[in-house]
């Protein structure tokens, strides 16, 4: 009852935000978008920037040269065809593309197929019944699908990757997602008229992970069950390579080999020495997880290592010569969470010394790359490194790992990675340092395609006599924006630093969202945040004036703007509209959530 409550509450705003969705915004506006391709300029120039190669020294006053999708030149001479479009880079950084090493970014959010069920590409689907079949045992191939390519479900109305791109990141290592083995997974360009276009290399590598899909009654339905059964299919695939081998020498006499998908999948990335990525994040798991490597003998990536700042852990992937992919997720206490509750020492030092693990891994010569970790928003990604940069990461070594670092990992170095001459045009310009808060991205470059990222409008200007000391936003706010079914209820728990940056959560009918960015100057405020609405994450910008206790001003997304009013406690609007507004964010309210604020008014 409480979900339908919630629903009728909704349904109004859910369908225009929706359909404002559905609208591609101006954010960032590919060069020939509006033209044909062959209208697009056969080079373009980025003349007289700072050029951060990474492979080698940075030139200071350089130019980069982009023809047909490639670098076609770099250095601080570079001739400059007569017909380039040129970019006038003076105060401009030009970085090669950042990647984010493992992300399922471009895969959209459609449904996966459930555990030892046949994927929609491939052979017809078995029935109902059988599909819902619990796994037995090892012979069933419980959640295992290492034939699913992510290159095959590439999504181009995934909006994350436009929000990716803008944040500067033109490859991810695309993902499936679901499963003990998902599948193989694929670097891909964030560009592109059509998925293959984007298909940088795949498939590159097979992800494990340690997901129980057993449940009480089927296979596996533990964390040593698991275990065992990777173990087990590695077996069963050593033994039916001998078997075929053995049988198509000569196969008379013999019994035929029977055909297992899943184990001729895993060969063949096996012979082909692909990465294989393991999951780990404690140093016992860690260790686990090597010693597990020496009896599978694969070419092994680690991933997550959340706890490598502790010593054994580091010493131990650098003496197996293990890379390793670095998750940005750090660990963080819920918003939601019971402030007087206790918490263990360890779980303090672990929130505390994440951000020290790229530090680490860097001193004991570990080969390492970022990857997002389920991140909702990229800017998030780069506030993270540079924790990691504060906690000791050099900077050069944090550019490397989200760039020439993951190219290497991946198997993509010859290709992408850094500013060489013959390498594919993916560069990220940007106002200067790229771990910097202050940094715009102003042009991406993917596969020589020029994006210019265009910044949000700026907030409302205030009224006379607004300049001066930052208004303070610093509280919590009640919150109504006007949607055009009626005035929706929100929340805002923020924090005001001295030097008028803002950070906190927004609450909403749709979940509590952390501040990815925000800043106030005199009585003007903008801050942004993720939602998302069904359709993938999405980020808003909102943006407004402060008088005391009060608040006005205008939430957007993509193309469209809502105008919202907020109180702060110690109004009496604000204490009027409390009662109201718990009851519509809790589906307690049988009607009237979307006049609340209207009714309070009156």
């Amino acid at each position: 009852m409480q979900h339908r409550r919630v629903h009728r509450c909704l349904c109004g705003t859910m369908a225009a935000l929706t359909a404002a969705l559905l609208v591609p915004g101006p954010m960032s506006v590919p060069t020939a978008r509006a033209q044909s391709k062959g209208a697009e300029p056969p080079y373009f120039a980025i003349k007289g920037a700072r050029i951060v190669t990474v492979s080698g020294s940075v030139i200071e006053n350089g130019t980069v040269v982009v023809a047909n999708g490639l670098i076609a030149a770099v250095g601080a001479n570079a001739a400059v065809p007569p017909e380039a479009a040129v970019i006038d880079g003076k105060g401009l950084t030009v970085y090669p593309g950042l990647i984010d090493a493992m992300t399922d970014v471009g895969l959209g959010t459609a449904p996966t197929a459930a555990p030892g069920a046949a994927p929609a590409a491939g052979p017809p689907a078995q029935p109902p019944a059988q599909q819902q079949r619990p796994a037995m045992g090892p012979e069933d191939r419980p959640a295992t699908t290492p034939w699913r390519s992510a290159a095959d479900d590439l999504q181009l109305t995934d909006r994350r990757i436009e929000q990716w791109r803008n944040a500067g990141f033109t490859t991810v290592m695309a993902s499936p997602r679901t499963g003990i083995f998902p599948g193989q997974t694929a670097v891909v360009n964030l560009a592109g008229e059509r998925p293959g276009e984007m298909v940088v290399r795949t498939p590159v590598a097979l992800v494990v992970t340690l997901q129980q899909p057993g449940g009480f009654t089927g296979f596996p339905g533990s964390l040593f069950g698991v275990i065992s059964y990777i173990k087990q299919i590695f077996l069963d695939a050593e033994q039916a390579r001998q078997a075929e081998e053995i049988y198509n020498a000569n196969p008379k006499g013999l019994e035929r080999p029977a055909y297992d998908r899943a184990t001729r999948v895993l060969n063949a990335a096996l012979r082909a020495n692909r990465p294989v990525l393991f999951p780990a994040t404690t140093p016992a798991q860690i260790i686990r997880v090597l010693e597990l490597n020496a009896q599978l003998k694969t070419n092994m990536v680690l991933y997550g290592v959340l706890q490598g700042y502790e010593g054994a852990a580091a010493t131990a992937i650098a003496a197996k010569k293990v890379p390793v992919l670095v998750s940005l997720k750090y660990p963080e206490k819920e918003r939601d969470a019971d402030p007087d509750a206790e918490e263990s020492l360890r779980t303090l030092r672990f929130r505390d010394k994440a951000p020290a693990t790229p530090a680490a891994l860097d001193k004991a010569g570990v080969k390492f790359a970022f990857y997002s970790d389920g991140i909702t928003s990229p800017k998030d990604m780069l506030k993270n490194v540079k924790k990691a940069i504060d906690a000791g990461l050099k900077a050069d070594a944090a550019l490397r790992a989200f760039t020439l670092g993951a190219a290497e990992i991946l198997g993509v170095a010859d290709r992408l990675g850094s500013i060489e001459t013959g390498k594919i045009a993916n560069l990220v310009v940007t106002t200067g340092d790229i771990f910097t808060d202050r940094t715009q991205v102003k042009y991406v470059f993917v596969d020589g395609r020029k994006f210019e990222v265009k910044e949000p409008p700026p907030p409302p200007s205030g009224p006379p006599g607004a300049a001066g000391p930052p208004a303070s936003l610093t509280g919590k706010w009640t919150l109504s924006v006007n949607a055009p079914d009626g005035t929706q209820p929100a929340t805002a728990d923020l924090t005001q630093a001295a030097d008028g940056s803002l950070s906190g959560s927004i609450t909403t009918v749709f979940g509590v969202s952390k501040v990815n960015t925000g800043s106030v100057t005199g009585n003007r405020f903008k801050l942004t945040f993720t939602l998302d609405f069904g359709q993938g994450p999405m980020e808003l910008t909102m943006s407004g004036t402060v008088e005391g206790n009060q608040m006005q001003g205008a939430v957007s997304v993509m193309d469209q703007s809502y105008d919202f009013t907020g109180t702060k406690p110690g109004s009496e609007v604000a204490q009027a509209l409390l009662p109201v507004r718990h009851q519509c964010l809790e589906g307690t309210a049988m009607s009237g959530c979307a006049n609340a604020g209207e009714e309070v008014r009156r």
